[in-house]
């Protein structure tokens, strides 16, 4: 397991002073990016092979928010790996050690050049240390999206401030513009989010709004396809 600490600032509260849930989601990719260098095996073999992981969904539970000065922590483990994918837990704990966010996520290999999914060798998998998968309520990884009741709203512009290193908009982007569509003072006890189409600078996202028995369901389309389904929770 592979842990970074980390302090609730003033540039990662919401105004009331609380974490914000785009502020937690970039937490937890950044442990799980430096989490590589804890396994130099796969570390070397995907800089041989020009291959990246890329986050393909992602489920969160919020037990608690923290807030401005908290002490947090933030904790990654592997416990699985597929010659395609690959799937870990990543929780942020609190200063008395409770867990704050509960998440899983899947990640998909891919070649840098084509990005398209690329297999890793069975030794590779092999060399990966797995450890227990944590407790929390897994769902499906895949979204249902309503076939009615879609809203559709203004088209949004992918800016340079989108993009990460991989040069496509970094994934928490999605869900930091999706929480501006929600209504005014919506709590979000539960997100899922499938990633499906990367997009770059300059591209233009719809996002499309459908309200759920259980939540709202936010899909951002480029150029007619969906890019990312992001599924939020209230209870």
């Amino acid at each position: 397991m592979f842990s970074l600490k980390y302090k609730v600032t003033t540039s990662t509260c919401d105004p009331d002073g609380r974490l914000k849930l785009y502020s937690a989601l970039q937490m937890m990719q950044d442990c799980s990016e430096m989490w590589i260098d804890t396994e130099p095996q796969v570390k070397r073999y995907f800089g041989e092979q020009n291959m990246a992981q890329l986050l393909a969904s992602r489920q969160v539970e919020v037990i608690r928010i923290p807030e401005f000065k908290e002490e947090l922590t933030v904790t990654t483990s592997v416990y699985g790996m597929k010659s395609l994918f690959g799937f870990r837990n990543t929780f942020i704990y609190d200063s008395q050690g409770l867990p704050c966010y509960r998440t899983w996520s899947m990640g998909a290999f891919v070649d840098k050049g084509t990005g398209k999914l690329k297999s890793v060798d069975d030794d590779t998998i092999r060399s990966m240390t797995l450890e227990p998968k944590l407790e929390m309520n897994y769902l499906d990884r895949r979204i249902t999206v309503p076939h009615e009741g879609a809203l559709v709203q203004e088209p949004i512009q992918v800016m340079r401030a989108d993009i990460d290193y991989n040069r496509h908009m970094n994934n928490a982007n999605y869900v930091r513009m999706a929480m501006e569509l929600l209504p005014e003072g919506y709590r979000v006890k539960q997100l899922r989010v499938e990633y499906r189409v990367a997009v770059k600078q300059g591209d233009t996202l719809i996002p499309t709004i459908f309200h759920t028995a259980n939540g709202i369901v936010v899909t951002f389309t480029v150029r007619n396809e969906v890019s990312a389904i992001i599924e939020f929770r209230d209870d």
